[in-house]
């Protein structure tokens, strides 16, 4: 046999190939001759059904944040009036630990200023001689 003989053949076992190939291509997608129709109506649902859920959430998210915004608020308030407290003890330290205030409740307390009043060097050491007794 010739393969001359054999090219009719090849030929239409070729186009049996293609009509087969693109047969089960089709059947990949869905058929619409028969009157099916993508329906908006599930479309329209399915969108708001999407966009509603996503306001909810956005609803939720502005709803944290805007208590966590007031807690802020509150705790900075706080955090001012433990300084200023803070503050005014300080200066009721400073007040009552100044030089005048500790003469005035010295002598309240029935203490005398010092005549002469002995300061204590630390420049130079000082070095004890015990005293032997006996």
């Amino acid at each position: 046999m010739a393969m001359t003989a054999l090219a009719p053949a090849i030929t239409r076992s070729k186009e049996i190939f293609a009509e087969k190939t693109s047969q089960v291509a089709l059947k990949l997608v869905p058929d619409l001759s028969d009157g099916k129709q993508a329906d908006r109506k599930f479309f329209a649902i399915f969108v708001s059904v999407v966009g509603g859920i996503g306001l909810m959430l956005l609803l939720l998210i502005n709803t944290l944040l805007a208590q966590d915004a007031f807690e802020l608020t509150s705790l900075k308030l706080e955090a001012k009036l433990v300084s200023d407290e803070r503050e005014a003890i300080a200066r009721q330290i400073d007040k009552i630990s100044s030089p005048d205030a500790l003469a005035k409740s010295a002598t309240a307390l029935g203490m005398k200023p010092s005549e002469n009043p002995t300061f204590l060097s630390l420049d130079k050491p000082v070095i004890e001689v015990p005293v032997k007794n006996g």
